[in-house]
């Protein structure tokens, strides 16, 4: 797929993203730096100086990021931290003082509900708003921060961005999307608008289920530079191993976002013709609720297919009946996965709710596992 914003497609670009001049007799991708401090004579100075601020295998992985979700765009940076959640969390608390108020999804990840706890307890008022609709619009007024997470997850929906970004700029605030299910094959935020994308490179960016990892991108100026500092005074540092191997598997995002989405969008068309399954969601079907918004600034709709069976004790035997996909919770590997999302307990979604990772398996293979396991989990 070629792409508008550079000379080169997005494979050649995940493919070269991040990485230095060449150099004789050197690898292509230089190993981890692990350093805790680095030689420093004289007066401080120099892009390294201490390991909890600087470390040349981030630089790499933040121009990469920053290379795919900002193609071409000058005056954006990337911060890789060691979560999705710890990304998460420097955006909201690097931004909000008490008496500031924000706006979250109410149909968020699961640990929203958490940072909503302690934005409260700092004396920082939440609102909450469902994702479809574009909900939020109507809980913008007097708010600082707009949290936006699209598609949701697990429930798939989608709100316009640009929308949104347009009516909480001209309230004055800030507005943060979670691209995390979306990846920035799959959309650019700021391109939307959006001053900061924010996502959990645990997830599809790095695909192989190995790494935890978090990232913020968004334009240089005070808001990145507060998150910046923030990222100093609580230490939420990646190991620099852990930077190199997620600089290592950007290389093949296109080949596995593609051969997921395609398979994803599959799996969904075969699930539409089961009469057990309802609450099909994903947002590549045409007829999807979320389609039409969808479509409209996204690229590829995502690894990730839900649906509903009729019971706890239906989804139970689904799970395990498979044979090609794991019972595990995350999403966006190679390998499949797929997990009843209520026995977490953080997801307002029926007993028999599944969220499933499609990955990287041929989806001939994947497609009849998945219906010779419905079969077999009948009543």
């Amino acid at each position: 797929m070629s792409d508008s914003t550079g000379s080169t497609g997005e494979g050649t670009r995940a493919v070269r993203a991040g990485l230095p001049e060449p150099v004789k007799n050197e690898p292509t991708l230089p190993g981890p730096a692990f350093a805790a401090h680095f030689h420093l004579p004289g007066e401080v100075g120099g892009p390294y100086t201490y390991g909890r601020d600087e470390n040349p295998t981030w630089t790499l992985l933040e121009n990469a990021i920053g290379e795919l979700e900002a193609p071409g765009r000058a005056g954006v940076q990337t911060l890789v931290f060691p979560s999705g959640m710890a990304a998460v969390s420097a955006v909201v608390f690097s931004q909000l003082r008490p008496g500031d108020t924000v706006v979250l999804p109410s149909d968020g990840y699961q640990v929203l509900p958490l940072v909503r706890a302690q934005l409260e307890a700092y004396g920082i008022p939440v609102r909450t708003a469902p994702t479809a609709g574009d909900a939020q619009l109507d809980a913008l007024d007097g708010a600082k921060l707009l949290w936006i997470e699209t598609p949701s997850n697990p429930g798939l929906d989608v709100c316009d961005i640009r929308r949104l970004v347009e009516a909480a700029h001209a309230r004055g605030a800030l507005v943060a999307v979670d691209n995390t299910l979306a990846t920035p094959l799959g959309q650019r935020p700021l391109e939307l608008g959006a001053d900061f994308s924010v996502a959990s490179g645990t997830k599809q960016l790095t695909g192989h289920g190995d790494v935890l990892l978090g990232y913020v991108t968004g334009h240089d100026g005070e808001a990145m530079t507060a998150v910046r500092r923030w990222r100093k005074v609580v230490g939420a540092i990646p190991g620099p191993m852990e930077a190199w191997l997620a600089h290592r598997s950007i290389a093949t995002l296109q080949l596995r976002v593609d051969r997921q989405n395609a398979t994803a969008l599959v799996l969904a068309e075969a699930l539409k013709e089961r009469p057990e399954i309802t609450g099909l969601r994903y947002p590549g079907l045409p007829d999807d609720p979320a389609h039409k918004v969808a479509s409209q600034q996204m690229r590829r709709y995502g690894c990730v297919v839900s649906f509903t069976l009729p019971t706890r004790a239906r989804a139970d035997r689904f799970l395990d009946a498979l044979r090609l996909v794991d019972d595990a919770t995350s999403f966006g590997g190679v390998r499949s996965t797929a997990e009843r999302r209520g026995r977490w307990g953080g997801d307002a979604v029926p007993d028999g709710f599944i969220r499933f990772s499609v990955g990287a398996e041929d989806p001939e293979d994947l497609v009849a596992d998945v219906l010779r396991a419905l079969a077999e989990s009948a009543d």
